[in-house]
């Protein structure tokens, strides 16, 4: 899997919330806010469907899209891809983060999740 440019991201938030089998009017209308052209719209779609991101069925005279790639598969990707790349660790992220002042409730709600993770280990 390859981390996806912020446009084409755009294009897959928007697949993601409309669900499989989403016709192009559909996807257009809730890109609308970006101001694409539908052409630019269906270069994003063909460089997604290239990548696998994404598979297209023709239905009559228009095209249907289907998510290929889970939003929660990718952001797993992308977060481990972004934590590699910029902190190394998540011990390093977690120290940048803490560095700038997180917040009590930031601070509890990250033990729950480790207790969580962890099996209560910590508790």
């Amino acid at each position: 899997m390859k981390r996806l440019p912020d446009t084409e991201l755009e294009v897959m938030k928007a697949l993601w919330a409309t669900g499989p089998d989403t016709p192009r009017s559909v996807l257009e209308d809730k890109l609308s806010p970006f101001g694409w052209a539908a052409n630019t719209i269906n270069t994003y779609l063909s460089r997604l469907a290239d990548k696998g991101f994404v598979a297209v069925r023709r239905a009559g005279k228009s095209n249907r899209y289907t998510p290929l790639v889970g939003q929660e598969e990718y952001q797993a990707f992308d977060s481990r891809a972004v934590l590699d790349r910029l902190y190394g660790s998540p011990r390093n992220f977690v120290a940048a983060l803490a560095r700038e002042g997180m917040r009590r409730g930031e601070l509890e709600e990250l033990q729950a999740l480790l207790d969580q993770l962890n099996g209560g280990r910590n508790q």
